[in-house]
């Protein structure tokens, strides 16, 4: 099991609930703060004095303050101390839903679960826990696995995702074809934007374009 903990939560309510019950579960030593920042220096001492966390469990949103901080978002946070520290399990902790924020954080920060807060997040976490300590899977809420193991999801490209949060913003497609073309996208023809659309629409069997954005706000992807 887990011996050095970090909780980075900045709500009072939330880091109590998730730090009792590390507490009352484990025994480990457990530690939490508000601030990436102190994250961030807490993890590099404990390493520097030979007592490293095992375990970090991390939030991703944080309300900025009159403090100044440099790392200002979990995101942030996470994928520094996996490539500084990648043998430290991370865990995501957060009520973030968008299908491509998650898959970043799986596939390019090599973050080992990503938890959804609600109503049985806490018996969630309590399972992710032994999971963790005894295997290298990756573990993800039910409500993640269902999105994230999605076969037709698995085939979508970075490109679509684009394009759906830009019809989500009212743009045209013309004018969604003008942005890929200035960011140097190799699908940037008015005529490639139009074929995708389509395509997208067939994926997740959408009458139109609003409904295809319903669709996709459903999922999490935008």
């Amino acid at each position: 099991m887990f011996k050095k903990i970090l909780v980075v939560e900045d709500i009072d309510s939330i880091s109590l609930g998730v730090v009792t019950m590390l507490q009352e579960q484990t025994d480990a030593e457990v530690f939490h703060c508000k601030y990436c920042d102190e994250a961030w220096l807490k993890i590099k001492s404990a390493v520097l004095n030979n007592a490293p966390f095992d375990l970090l469990i991390s939030d991703l949103s944080f309300t900025p303050d009159h403090r100044e901080t440099s790392i200002n978002h979990g995101e942030e946070l996470v994928k520094t101390v996996k490539e500084q520290y990648p043998e430290i399990k991370v865990m995501v902790y957060s009520i973030e839903n968008r299908f491509a924020t998650i898959k970043k954080l799986i596939d390019d920060c090599g973050i080992n679960a990503f938890i959804s807060k609600g109503r049985n997040s806490i018996n969630e976490l309590k399972a992710a826990l032994t999971t963790l300590a005894t295997t290298d899977n990756v573990v993800l809420s039910t409500n993640i696995q269902e999105v994230y193991h999605n076969p037709e999801l698995v085939e979508l490209q970075e490109e679509d995702i684009v394009i759906l949060h830009h019809l989500s913003q009212g743009l045209s497609q013309a004018e969604i074809s003008a942005i890929l073309k200035k960011n140097g996208s190799s699908t940037s023809s008015l005529s490639s934007v139009e074929k995708r659309v389509n395509k997208l629409k067939v994926y997740f069997d959408a009458k139109n374009t609003v409904h295809l954005i319903s669709v996709s706000k459903d999922l999490g992807l935008i």
